[in-house]
């Protein structure tokens, strides 16, 4: 699964209607460039792409107040939502995809409404817990990884991995259950992860590369 495409759908959806620019700089605004593949020409490309798969929908706009061609302004479909919320739902309990893709999740996880989230994550920390103990009865000879020298780490490294996942796991779900953060139909959402820059206003956190897209 690849990150960009949730990142992408949650992005024109907290705006209702937006053009590749201000998709651009939310992720980047959110970082989402130093820890996923939402690189300026591959946000680009998977707006283009889901609006031929009838993710998006694309609206020619007038001219921006800068000058230019007309832009492209993307909505989201009814096929497009129930594809976010589909991805959104894969990535909290995929445990065994990349880092960004849970990140991207995090991101949207308050779309969701807390119970369900629960559910989730409860999921993925039992996945994890079931993968360990198959890791480790298939895998481990008598006396540990040790037994196996230097090749050994490698297991090292996987069962230190899925630890570290379930641990942060059950944290968080921990936290859940504690009242944190307001989720779908629980009041107005956190607002933070949603930045609309003014025309023309700098991007402090932009990577300052130019993208032929950029004008669209």
């Amino acid at each position: 699964m690849s990150a960009i495409r949730l990142l992408v759908l949650g992005a024109v959806r907290r705006h209702g209607r937006a053009h590749g620019y201000q998709v651009r700089n939310d992720l980047e605004y959110w970082g989402a460039h130093e820890w996923s593949n939402a690189k300026p020409g591959s946000i680009y490309h998977a707006l283009k792409q889901m609006a031929k798969q009838g993710l998006l929908h694309a609206h020619e706009t007038a001219p921006s107040t800068a000058g230019g061609p007309p832009r492209t302004e993307y909505e989201m479909t009814a096929k497009g939502t129930e594809e976010y919320f589909r991805l959104l739902r894969e990535s909290l309990t995929a445990y065994d995809q990349k880092s960004d893709v849970l990140a991207a999740a995090l991101g949207f996880i308050v779309d969701l409404e807390r119970a369900e989230v629960l559910g989730l994550l409860r999921e993925r920390s039992r996945a994890i817990r079931e993968w360990r103990a198959s890791v480790t009865g298939y895998y481990t000879p008598e006396g540990g990884p040790d037994r196996l020298g230097h090749i050994g780490e490698i297991m090292h490294l996987w069962l230190h991995a899925a630890d570290a996942g379930a641990a942060w796991t059950e944290g968080l779900i921990r936290r859940l259950e504690g009242g944190a953060y307001t989720f779908a139909g629980e009041g107005e959402p956190f607002s933070g992860m949603h930045v609309v820059l003014a025309e023309g206003e700098r991007n402090p956190y932009a990577t300052g590369e130019r993208h032929p897209g950029d004008e669209r």
